[in-house]
């Protein structure tokens, strides 16, 4: 689909509109809570550290495509978030990657040090839920219950989780194509996926269209782990938040390393292309053609 800088423009306003309701709902999420051993300033520290917020922003754009207002999907795709941000904070650990920086600042357990850093991950996972099911009360009990489920699901062994599992065992070995797909959709194209579903949950949208959202955000998430594995080699620092190299430090198989730079790079084009037509059963599917396309090009 062909964009021209008016539309850039009017998308780019349209993120920035989500964008703010994301982050003045974060913001208010633990602001009054008690201050246990830096618990909840443990959590605020990484949940309010910035980030693209992709996640909550399809939930929005998908829940405002299937028919919903979206500002009540706030609630469930800031559920996503939170879980988005514990993941971070537990793969950042020793025992994980052993991470410094995120988004330019020390790692969680930099700051608050191992325990509290397991703690605040462990309470942003169940803050999701709580999130998702108290916000969630302007929208039918029954979306709220399917979209939690679904959270769940791309959260747990079966999905994110699962997938981290796979990425430690991998460490040190080779893996094919195949297996580093598995991988990698598990690990990151779960939550890809999750995000985008719940939107349309929130919606009530039908089997088509959820079927539909799936096969973009299935091809959107594995573009966006190919160009990731390209930033961790060719990326700038500064320009990431985070240091470069780490899958080499860790001896991972990457897209980067099975196929070459110039490989990956045709590969995230037609991968965007996939992702984009899938949304053929959507007629205002501009936006989220957009974001296929500033996520394709990305530097951080």
């Amino acid at each position: 689909m062909e964009k021209t800088a008016f539309d850039a423009r009017y998308f780019d306003a349209r993120y920035q509109e989500y964008l703010a309701a994301i982050e003045d709902y974060l913001n208010g999420l633990f602001a009054e809570k008690p201050h246990w051993a830096d618990l909840y300033e443990a959590m605020r520290y990484s949940v309010l550290s910035g980030g693209k917020r992709l996640r909550p922003v399809m939930t929005l754009e998908f829940a405002r495509l299937c028919g919903l207002d979206w500002h009540k999907a706030v609630p469930v795709g800031c559920a996503l978030e939170l879980v988005h941000t514990y993941s971070l904070i537990h793969d950042d650990l020793p025992c994980m990657d052993d991470d410094d920086l995120r988004r330019g600042r020390p790692t969680n357990h930099k700051v608050f040090g191992e325990a509290v850093a397991v703690l605040a991950g462990d309470g942003l996972l169940t803050a999701a839920f709580e999130t998702a099911l108290e916000g969630g009360e302007c929208l039918p009990a029954e979306r709220v219950t399917a979209a939690c489920a679904c959270l769940a699901r791309a959260a747990g062994a079966r999905g994110m989780v699962g997938g981290q599992a796979l990425d430690m065992a991998a460490e040190g070995r080779s893996l094919r194509q195949q297996e580093l797909e598995r991988l990698q959709a598990l690990k990151t194209g779960a939550l890809i996926a999750a995000a985008a579903e719940m939107g349309c949950i929130a919606a009530g949208g039908d089997e088509l269209e959820r079927a539909a959202v799936r096969r973009y955000a299935q091809k959107l998430g594995l573009a966006f782990q190919i160009r990731d594995d390209m930033l961790d080699v060719v990326g700038d620092e500064q320009t990431l938040g985070k240091s470069i190299g780490s899958d080499s430090a860790n001896e991972k198989t990457t897209f980067y390393t099975l196929k070459g730079l110039d490989a990956c790079r045709e590969l995230v084009e037609t991968l965007t292309r996939e992702a984009e037509e899938a949304l053929s059963t959507f007629e205002e599917r501009g936006f989220l053609c957009w974001l296929a396309d500033q996520l394709a090009g990305r530097e951080k």
